[in-house]
């Protein structure tokens, strides 16, 4: 048995390098044009993203409603740092993907102390609360911070995200979040989702473990925010308002709580999906995308309410068993 998943994980591995060098491979030759290198990189970006979520809300059963708060968080951090830093050299992204994880993390840490001892509905109505105060902040940054431009949107940031980028640190978030939830701190993590009394007879401490849960899944929202920022090179409160933390929440729920396999097949499809409508339907009817995404979310939850993939995962993401 575990043989064969170490010989899925060389498999998965060189999959991965292969997929790599073919699309890097297509866009040097301008197969791709840039419109489609930028929803490739969308789709990695959302894939971070909603890994985060699923920790929060698959794995720790925290039910957050404020995802894009910290999403944006990351962004106008990360957008801030490169701007005061300047220069065309893309590793200066790294260091405001950095900045971004960082100060998302911290803002994560001090909300969530008050906020994750509620529970169920209370803590989605808090955590809803928290992302229209971010907005409304974003909205008048200019008052203190002038560069980040207020309710005008913030301009001028250089274009540093390309897949290049994209897809190392999208298979790094999967890595890390496989070795999280296979340790201890994701038995733990897992147990409180499960019976968070029971978590706490046992002697784990629930508070710590759904802050830290918590924490990181908010700091991969602030490195995808990061990497979203220097995508499209500008940025307008807009972006992260109430129906962005909707549409992670969806690929979560659709590929299956508690599934990283499922977050990465449904972060994907779902990118391609909206813009494949987008490119569809005639202009008069785009709106109506908008009625294909909730009926297509009440199909799954009538045909597959535990999403595609229902807690399950490709053979090489599950460690090795010894005999």
């Amino acid at each position: 048995m575990g043989a064969s998943r170490s010989n899925a994980g060389v498999i998965a591995l060189l999959a991965a390098s292969v997929a790599f060098v073919a699309v890097e491979a297509l866009i040097l030759t301008g197969v791709l044009n840039p419109y489609w290198q930028q929803i490739i990189c969308l789709a990695g970006i959302t894939m971070v993203s909603a890994l985060g979520l699923n920790l929060v809300y698959g794995y720790t059963g925290q039910f957050s409603l404020g995802h894009a708060a910290f999403y944006g968080i990351g962004a106008y951090t990360a957008a801030l740092v490169t701007r005061s830093i300047g220069g065309h050299n893309p590793a200066i992204l790294l260091v405001g993907l950095v900045a971004g994880a960082a100060v998302a993390g911290l803002v994560a840490l001090l909300i969530g102390l008050p906020i994750l001892r509620l529970k169920s509905d209370y803590l989605g109505i808090a955590t809803l609360g928290f992302g229209i105060i971010v907005k409304v902040l974003f909205d008048n940054s200019d008052a203190v911070i002038p560069m980040l431009g207020g309710s005008r949107g913030m301009s001028g940031i250089q274009h540093y995200t390309s897949f290049l980028w994209v897809f190392p640190l999208a298979v790094l978030a999967v890595v890390v979040l496989r070795n999280i939830v296979y340790s201890g701190i994701g038995r733990a993590l897992i147990s409180v989702r499960e019976d968070e009394l029971a978590a706490e007879a046992v002697g784990i401490n629930s508070t710590r473990y759904k802050t830290l849960g918590f924490v990181i899944g908010c700091m991969y929202a602030g490195v995808a925010g990061g990497l979203y920022a220097h995508l499209f090179t500008f940025l307008h409160p807009s972006n992260f308002d109430f129906l962005k933390s909707i549409d992670v929440l969806m690929v979560v729920v659709m590929g299956g709580l508690g599934s990283i396999s499922g977050t990465v097949v449904a972060a994907v499809a779902w990118t391609f999906l909206l813009e494949g409508l987008r490119v569809l339907l005639p202009p008069a009817v785009q709106d109506w995308r908008w009625v294909i995404y909730p009926l297509l979310l009440i199909v799954f939850m009538l045909v597959r309410p535990g999403g595609v993939f229902a807690g399950t995962e490709f053979g090489f993401l599950k460690p090795h068993q010894k005999k």
